[in-house]
């Protein structure tokens, strides 16, 4: 087959069928425990939510528009949830690169059920989000978006934050709150205040200031104020979440950033040269549909291999074996599933083995 035959063969029929298989895969659980820690044990699934963009074609700008300017006048933006706890992709949406993640926001609390933790930036920040995620029974960890209205959690006094934090002397703050007034104001939720350092203090400023000023604007004092101190706001109960681990169980967040970064150069999730949105559409369902197998069978291998040692393996080591492999599974694929399954476990099986007896021999 010819490179333009193929490229003919990309139409609206057959990305529709590709993301129909795509959202199959994402429905299939696979049945295993999820990984042991003692800290998160309270919580049914942990998810953390990102979004993650790329340039493409400038042919696609009315269909995928960018911001222009000095940027791309084409982009494609792709929505994420992982589950922490279990290693699994639960979500995979794309949308045009202008979208703004406040926008899709309201996508998130269909994502959780009773007695899960969702971990996402302030980009996602909306007072209908936080009150729907509470009202399914859910929990929410976030940094602090400044504009909402905020109140004392117990006499619903308002309260000036800036002024606040200006007279705390010690490293962190917290209090019962609630955000927002009237009908959107919430449930008394807790606000944790962790003091940074005054080079990341001054470096926050800088930047505020340098976007105030490209914006005409001079930038409120108590944005300023704020900057000495990194705000996040949850739901999760102190019992559940002490104060000293507040900040370690929001970084986790940053595993969905390093799940961009090893997809991009392994499966180059976001590369698609041609101007044809069908085939950019399709290219991308189908390196998600590998992407998704892809982490479950390094979810299914990392927590085996947690659980058992508390060691870690790669997900670039492990799509390495899969490459030395690939063509003996596609040839059992073709003949037996059954027979490729098992071939692939055994694969799985000898190689954990492997790497469990080098950690033990390294201590």
């Amino acid at each position: 087959m010819s490179r333009e035959a193929l490229h003919q063969r990309f139409t609206a029929p057959v990305v529709a069928f590709l993301r129909h298989c795509l959202h199959t895969v994402l429905r299939h659980k696979l049945q295993r425990g999820p990984i042991r820690t003692t800290l998160l044990q309270p919580f049914a699934r942990v998810l953390l939510v990102d979004s993650s963009s790329w340039d493409v074609s400038e042919k696609l700008s009315a269909i995928l528009p960018g911001s222009g300017g000095n940027a791309s006048t084409a982009n494609c933006k792709l929505q994420t949830a992982y589950d922490y706890k279990r290693g699994e992709l639960i979500l995979l949406a794309e949308t045009a690169g202008t979208v703004p993640d406040n926008r899709y926001t309201d996508h998130l609390p269909t994502l959780v059920n009773k007695t899960d933790l969702l971990l996402f930036d302030q980009g996602y920040f909306k007072l209908t989000t936080v009150n729907a995620i509470m009202a399914k029974g859910a929990f929410f960890l976030t940094r602090l978006f400044l504009d909402p209205t905020l109140s004392d959690g117990q006499t619903s006094e308002r309260l000036d934050l800036g002024q606040l934090l200006r007279a705390v002397p010690g490293p962190t703050y917290e209090r019962q709150v609630r955000m927002g007034q009237g009908a959107q104001q919430t449930r008394a939720c807790q606000l944790v205040c962790l003091r940074v350092s005054a080079q990341v203090a001054n470096e926050r400023r800088r930047r505020f200031k340098a976007h105030a000023r490209r914006q005409g604007q001079t930038g409120s004092q108590r944005h300023v104020a704020c900057c000495d101190w990194t705000l996040l706001i949850t739901n999760v109960p102190e019992p559940w979440l002490p104060l000293d681990m507040v900040r370690a169980v929001y970084t986790l967040r940053w595993q969905i950033e390093w799940l961009f970064k090893q997809f991009k150069p392994i499966l180059r999730v976001h590369q698609s040269a041609p101007g044809n949105v069908h085939r950019l559409r399709g290219e991308l369902s189908g390196k998600l549909i590998v992407a998704v197998w892809m982490q479950r069978l390094h979810a299914v291998a990392n927590t085996a291999l947690w659980n058992a040692a508390r060691h870690e393996i790669s997900l670039a080591k492990l799509y390495k074996r899969l490459q030395e492999r690939a063509f003996t599974l596609c040839q059992l694929m073709v003949s037996s599933w059954a027979q490729a399954r098992d071939y692939l476990s055994q694969a799985l099986e000898r190689w954990l083995t492997h790497v469990a007896n080098i950690s033990n021999a390294h201590g």
